[in-house]
């Protein structure tokens, strides 16, 4: 008798995470059978949970979050060329080959953060020329920061500025940028709320609170503005997008604050869906489907608005 496939996500604290209703509900949408539950798995659980992916029938593959990005890395079989760049996954998939299991290590983040954003980014200007530089913060510098980094890439920014409080921990995301070919700099928050108004876009990369003490420092605490009916100095520029990767709980002081100086706002949650989406593939063995259907599926799940 072939055992129950099945799924999880990986990570510490787990239970907000939506990504058990988001996989359930398009494996339902498939027709596929595959259960997709949540783990509290911490960084030195790694090891013995990659050997349970190896001994335990029916698993497909795990979701990976904070703060499991790099732990599980050195219990994998293979990487590929994306986790290899970044030293960062968030899926794992337990593949059978030659009647052993072979467990390959994905980073579909990136694909989340671009599928999240790409609609939303302010166009190019008028007057602007073909290589006019478009600039983004992204906001931290750890495992997410790096998959932000090569998101940038793919949409087309080329200046980025890493926010961080202590710039000697960026030394990893500033190399992985020169090797996307982007301009970086490591800053504090002070200055980068002096360039806010010169960002199309701000990633903030930080856990649940982690970014509220932020909000004043970036000029976005109208208490702190000369003229409450003015735009704040440190304010976005029309249409600049925030995507604030920690979803729960929402809105997020940040992305409040953002929204009310007139910038657009993404929630983490649709970076968790289009990441999901190419999980949901891998986990799956599908990939010829209704995507379009699936994806709005999934955004119904959760209580997204359809794409």
């Amino acid at each position: 008798m072939t055992a129950a496939r099945r799924a999880a996500v990986l990570g510490h604290p787990i239970s907000h995470s939506r990504s058990p209703l988001l996989h359930s509900s398009a494996y339902r949408a498939l027709g596929v059978d595959i259960a997709y539950t949540a783990i509290d798995t911490l960084p030195g659980q790694a090891e013995a949970f990659a050997q349970r992916l190896r001994t335990e029938p029916g698993w497909v593959g795990v979701s990976v979050t904070m703060p499991l990005k790099d732990a599980l890395i050195p219990h994998l079989d293979e990487l590929s060329e994306r986790v290899q760049r970044l030293g960062a996954l968030n899926t794992v998939v337990v593949q059978h080959r030659d009647g052993a299991v072979h467990l390959y290590g994905h980073n579909t983040d990136v694909d989340g953060i671009v599928g999240a954003m790409a609609g939303v980014l302010p166009a190019r200007r008028p007057g602007d020329t073909p290589g006019a530089e478009r600039r983004a913060a992204i906001l931290g510098s750890g495992n997410t920061a790096l998959a932000a980094l090569e998101a940038c890439a793919e949409l087309g920014l080329t200046q980025v500025d890493l926010v961080v409080r202590n710039p000697l921990r960026a030394a990893d995301a500033l190399a992985l940028a020169h090797t996307l070919g982007l301009e970086c700099e490591a800053i504090d928050s002070t200055v980068a709320g002096r360039r806010l108004a010169h960002y199309q876009a701000v990633i903030s990369t930080l856990p649940a609170h982690a970014a509220d003490g932020l909000v004043a420092p970036l000029g976005l605490d109208p208490e702190h503005s000369p003229d409450p009916g003015l735009r704040a100095p440190g304010a976005p520029a029309p249409g600049a997008v925030l995507l604030d990767v920690a979803y729960d709980p929402w809105p997020s002081v940040l992305a409040t604050a953002w929204e009310r100086a007139g910038g657009t706002v993404v929630s983490g949650l649709a970076m968790l869906l289009y990441q999901g989406v190419e999980q949901v593939k891998l986990f799956s063995g599908v990939q010829h489907a209704d995507w379009k259907h699936v994806t709005n599926v999934m955004c119904d799940a959760v209580g997204l608005s359809r794409p």
